[in-house]
């Protein structure tokens, strides 16, 4: 499967196990822009797979009514991640906070709300933004984004089955980019779980969703050119964050690298960037390296420049390794 037919057969697994299961949002009726629901609505009828309004706030609006009042699984989905921002009251103001103003009496946890986000080659500041941080910050959802079809399954099942409301962001580069061995039968994978890609004794390079593409080929450069040996790591889940898994590798290879698309100011990896100083700062041998966008709007001629590709990390994976052998 690619990534987005990896996505279809998760709705359609969710949609006949969970009877109160309904997916909704602009255009996915037929299938949505980039086919993520085709067939579905054929297969289920449009009680359960219907066409909302292009508002993004009523979109989280009846997720948040139907998970809460009738206790039902709502799949939502926002056609660009770059038009979330219109639903902001309803995902900080609301969705984030519904089980503890309540004390717990009611909740909104089974809302899952799907938004492809990040660069596409040609998309431009409206259509290639990696809003993560936005959302991050904001206690009492779960953030999370796959960097392929295997876990894009896996990982959509749990969230959709969460007992706390999730936003599933997917890298639309990969929809038909990526390409994996699929299983056909219903599976999950854990959410809040770092996963380990390849190991490596030198240097800890770290990232989520699409841009560990970018990532294992500046691990490959690394290796080939300079024997440098990488461990790579896809954060999967960015809230809550699997932080045993990062400080481990770290306090084994002294050194790290966060790399990802959104912009470097108050990016997600400034987060990880202070954990792992607090909790590994003895084993640190070189400064922690950040690659990521830069504090511009995302342009759309000048995307490469814009973009942390694999010659940036590259660099980055070079200069912590030389940083710590000039210091030992």
């Amino acid at each position: 499967m690619n990534l987005f037919t990896a996505i279809n057969n998760a709705l359609f697994i969710a949609l006949e196990t969970d009877p109160s299961s309904i997916v909704f949002g602009q255009d996915v009726a037929f299938g949505g822009v980039f086919r993520c629901t085709q067939n579905l609505q054929e297969e289920f009828g449009p009680d359960r797979v219907f066409n909302t309004p292009l508002n993004e706030s009523s979109i989280a609006g009846l997720a948040i009514g139907y998970a809460s009042m009738s206790g039902g699984t709502a799949i939502g989905e926002m056609q660009f991640a770059d038009y979330m921002f219109p639903a902001f009251d309803q995902i900080v103001n609301e969705m984030s906070k519904f089980r503890y103003r309540s004390g717990n009496q009611w909740n909104c946890g089974g809302v899952t709300l799907r938004s492809p986000c990040g660069a596409v080659g040609h998309g431009g500041h409206y259509h290639s933004q990696s809003p993560e941080a936005f959302l991050t910050h904001c206690p009492g959802i779960v953030v999370v984004m796959p960097r392929g079809p295997k876990a894009a399954k896996g990982l959509l099942l749990s969230s959709i089955r969460s007992k706390d409301p999730v936003i599933f962001l997917e890298p639309k580069a990969l929809y038909r980019a990526a390409v994996e061995d699929v299983p056909v039968e219903d599976y999950e994978v854990e959410l809040g779980k770092a996963e380990v890609m390849r190991e490596g004794s030198d240097v800890t390079v770290l990232g989520w969703g699409g841009h560990l593409r970018v990532l294992e080929q500046a691990c490959d450069l690394s290796k080939e050119n300079d024997g440098i040996s990488c461990e790579l790591i896809d954060l999967q889940t960015l809230t809550p964050w699997d932080i045993e898994c990062v400080t481990n590798s770290v306090n084994k290879t002294g050194k790290l690298i966060v790399s990802h698309e959104a912009p470097v100011t108050s990016g997600f990896g400034a987060e990880v960037v202070a954990t792992v100083q607090a909790e590994c700062f003895y084993s640190l041998e070189s400064p922690i390296q950040r690659v990521c966008g830069l504090d511009t709007p995302f342009p759309l001629v000048f995307e490469k420049y814009y973009i942390p590709d694999k010659l940036k990390n590259y660099e980055a994976i070079k200069t912590v390794v030389e940083s710590a052998n000039n210091n030992n």
